[in-house]
C-alpha cells in the first residue's frame, strides 16, 4: 500500500553544478546533457544556481541561459527549480523575476546570509521574493551557510502564503523538522544527504541532494521503498549510500566533489570551478574513485 506524500517540487531533486569550461565560461552543451543524464538516472527535479550550482559566481544572464537551455532539453521531463538566494533583498527579487522570465517552474529562496538579520528581516526578506513572481517556493533552511536559522514562527508566517509550497531543510534536525512539518503542513525535502532516510521516514516529501550526481537511481529506490512501506529495504539502500555521501559529502566541498564524481564517470568533461573554489586534493579524488569502483558506478 503506498503512503506517498504529497511532491510539488517531485521527490528525487539534484542540486545541479554549472559546468565550466577551462576558461571559465558557461559550458551549456555539458550542462544540458549532465541533466538529460540525472533525470535518465532518476531525477525528476533539476536545481539550477543553488550553492552546488555556484550561484554566488554565476551572474543572472548565465542563470537565465542555463534555466532556457536545460529547460529546452529536458523538454517536460523534470521540473526546473532556480535558486534566487541573496543577502540583498534587491538582487534576490531580480534574480527570483529573472528566472521566472527564462521559464523557471519553481524557486529556491534560503535566509540572507552574513548579515545576520533579525527574523523579522529574513521573513520580509523571503516574502519580497515570494511576492515578486508567480511561482512556487521551497524555503531553504541552511543556518551552516547563512549564519542565521528561520525560526519555527517565522516558519509558520511563511507557510500561510498560497505560493510557499515546501522546505528544504539542512538544519541537520530531523525530530524539529517533523515537529514543523506537521505544525505547517508544508513538504518537506532532506537537505542533507546523509540523513535522508530518516527524513523520509518522518514522512519527507523527497530530497534535494547532492549526491545524486553520482547515483540518483538509489535514492529514487529508496524512496519508492519507503513509499511502499518497506523501511528495511530502504534503510538498506541508506547504508549501501553511506560510503559515497562520506567521500562526497564527509569533507569536501558539495560542489567541488560532485563535479569530480562526473569527470570520473564521463559524464563531465572538465571539473573546472570558479573561485574561490577549486579543484579537490589527489587524495580527495583518490577515495572518491576507490568508493566509486566499489559501488560499481563506475
Amino acid at each position: 500500500m503506498s503512503t506517498a506524500p504529497s511532491r510539488s517540487f517531485g521527490s528525487v531533486g539534484v542540486a545541479m553544478v554549472t559546468p565550466f569550461t577551462p576558461q571559465g565560461e558557461l559550458d551549456i552543451p555539458a550542462a544540458q546533457a549532465l541533466a538529460l543524464s540525472l533525470v535518465e538516472d532518476g531525477a525528476d527535479m533539476i536545481l539550477l544556481s543553488g550553492t552546488t550550482g555556484e550561484a554566488p559566481t554565476t551572474h543572472l544572464p548565465e542563470k537565465q541561459a542555463l534555466i532556457r537551455e536545460v529547460k529546452d532539453a529536458l523538454a517536460g521531463r523534470a521540473m526546473i527549480v532556480a535558486g534566487a538566494g541573496s543577502n540583498d533583498t534587491a538582487h534576490a527579487v531580480r534574480n527570483g523575476v529573472g528566472s521566472q522570465e527564462a521559464g523557471a517552474q519553481g524557486l529556491l529562496i534560503n535566509a540572507p546570509y552574513y548579515n545576520r538579520p533579525s527574523q523579522e528581516g529574513v521573513y520580509q526578506h523571503i516574502m519580497a521574493v515570494v511576492e515578486a513572481t508567480d511561482l512556487p517556493v521551497m524555503i531553504y533552511d541552511i543556518p551552516g551557510r547563512t549564519g542565521v536559522r528561520i525560526t519555527d514562527e517565522t516558519l509558520a508566517r511563511l507557510a500561510e502564503h498560497p505560493r510557499v509550497k515546501a522546505v528544504k531543510d539542512a538544519t541537520g534536525d530531523v525530530e524539529q523538522g517533523f515537529a514543523r512539518m506537521e505544525a505547517t503542513g508544508l513538504e518537506f525535502y532532506s537537505g542533507d544527504d546523509g540523513l535522508n532516510f530518516a527524513w523520509l521516514a518522518h514522512g519527507a516529501s523527497g530530497v534535494v541532494s547532492v549526491v545524486a550526481h553520482a547515483d540518483a537511481h538509489s535514492w529514487r529506490t529508496m524512496i519508492e521503498e519507503v513509499d511502499a512501506g518497506d523501511l528495511p529495504g530502504a534503510r538498506a539502500v541508506a547504508q549501501r549510500m553511506r560510503p559515497l555521501v562520506k567521500a562526497m559529502m564527509g569533507g569536501g566541498q558539495g560542489a567541488v566533489m560532485a563535479k569530480e564524481a562526473l569527470l570520473l564517470q564521463g559524464r563531465l568533461p572538465h571539473a573546472d570551478l570558479r573561485l574561490p573554489l577549486v579543484r579537490a586534493q589527489a587524495e580527495e579524488v583518490a577515495a572518491l574513485r576507490k568508493t566509486l569502483e566499489e559501488l560499481r558506478l563506475l
